[in-house]
C-alpha cells in the first residue's frame, strides 16, 4: 500500500509541527494507514527535523503502535489463568488454524490481526475474545466461524 505523503503532511500540519505532539501524530497516521510505514516515519523525521532514531524509539516503545501492516479487524484472545483454564488456549489454536496465522501476525488479505493477551479483566466470562473492542465471553469453538463471518 503506497503511503500518501500529502496526508502525512496534513497530519503533521494539523499538530502544528510540535515535537510534543509526536505521539498524537503517530496515532493519527496509524489510524489512517493502520500501521506506521517506514516512509511515513522518515517523512516525519525530515519534516519536523527530529532524528529518525527518536521517532523509532517512540514507535517501538508503545505496544499500541505497529511497524507492520495490521488487519482491518483485531482479535485478542485472553490467556489469563481463568480463560486458560476454561479453554482460551484452544480458542487461540483454533483461530490460528482457521486464519492461517500465529499469534502476533496478520492474515495475508489484511483482514485480521490475531493477538494473545494476558488478561481482559472479565475472568468470570472466560474464555474471552475481543474483536474490534467488542467483548465476547464464554467463547465456544463451534461459534467462532459465525463470529468471523460478521467481520468479513
Amino acid at each position: 500500500m503506497p503511503v500518501d505523503l500529502e496526508a502525512i503532511h496534513g497530519i503533521i500540519e494539523k499538530h502544528g509541527y510540535e515535537e510534543s505532539s509526536i505521539i498524537a501524530i503517530l496515532q493519527d497516521i496509524q489510524s489512517t494507514v493502520n500501521y506506521l510505514p517506514q516512509k511515513a516515519l522518515r517523512e516525519i523525521s525530515k519534516s519536523m527535523d527530529i532524528p529518525l532514531s527518536r521517532i523509532y524509539a517512540i514507535a517501538t516503545f508503545y505496544k499500541a503502535f505497529s511497524l507492520r501492516p495490521r488487519g482491518r479487524h483485531s482479535i485478542h484472545v485472553c490467556l489469563g489463568t481463568a480463560c486458560h483454564v476454561r479453554g482460551g488456549q484452544r480458542v487461540l489454536e483454533y483461530l490460528e488454524r482457521k486464519l492461517g496465522v500465529k499469534s502476533g501476525q496478520t492474515t495475508r488479505d489484511l483482514m485480521f490481526t490475531l493477538e494473545r493477551v494476558n488478561c481482559l479483566g472479565a475472568c468470570a466470562m472466560g474464555p474471552m475474545m475481543v474483536v474490534d473492542q467488542k467483548y465476547l465471553g464464554k467463547v465456544k469453538i463451534d461459534k467462532i466461524e459465525s463470529i468471523l463471518k460478521k467481520y468479513k
